[in-house]
């Protein structure tokens, strides 16, 4: 995948940003006591473009120390990274870019600190998601899709119906995300995402590299 911006001067010239099928997600609460380390480097060789790391519980020190050790890594395979939430984390590691919620550092500020590093915006309906593009989100993500356990998020299965629907009313890319697994990716797919944020599915096999290469073979 071309990952490609323009100036950030005028909104209008800016080129989209292409995402792969899958859009990884590494949590250290959600690998079962595995060791961190290789888990991602299951996940690289596997061939994961996009990986964002994630986490609720770290101190700043520790997840920058963390950040650190994943950039390194993911550079070294090709491997796109953005931290959540923490705009300060993506920028001190070098990060490709960050994820925001709706109660997170709005885009305009992290776009100030942020330049032309991407910037995904989570959403959950449509007044979010055009609101995300009008203000310059590269990426929008959409959910939750389906019954999560991951994150308690209080918020009601949006489905494929509503997917469709965001679909139609942004151009940006939409990375779907809640309760996707290897059963349920196409569908997702099919309806207009252009990737597909799975986590307790992956981070939970026995064997991540299958797990992966078998979700990627349905794109």
């Amino acid at each position: 995948p071309t990952w490609v911006s323009s100036s950030r001067k005028n909104l209008a010239s800016r080129m989209a940003v292409s995402l792969p099928p899958l859009y990884a997600i590494l949590d250290p609460e959600q690998i079962k006591g595995r060791a961190i380390e290789d888990v991602l480097r299951e996940l690289l060789r596997a061939g994961v473009k996009i990986l964002q790391l994630r986490t609720k519980s770290l101190a700043a020190n520790d997840f920058l120390e963390l950040a650190q050790r994943v950039r390194r890594e993911t550079a070294a395979h090709d491997c796109r990274l953005i931290v959540n939430d923490r705009v300060d984390i993506a920028m001190a590691c070098n990060a490709d870019g960050v994820h925001l919620g709706q109660d997170d550092l709005p885009l305009h500020a992290g776009r100030r600190l942020l330049g032309n590093k991407f910037i995904g915006i989570s959403t959950h309906d449509i007044e979010q998601a055009q609101e995300a593009q009008r203000n310059g989100a590269d990426y929008i993500g959409f959910g939750p899709m389906f019954g999560t356990t991951t994150k308690d998020t209080g918020l009601t299965a949006r489905g494929i119906d509503m997917l469709k629907q965001i679909r139609a009313a942004v151009t940006i890319p939409i990375v779907a995300i809640g309760g996707i697994n290897e059963q349920n990716v196409t569908q997702v797919w099919q309806a207009g995402a252009d990737s597909a944020a799975i986590i307790s599915d992956i981070l939970g096999a026995a064997d991540i590299g299958s797990k992966v290469a078998r979700i990627m073979q349905q794109h």
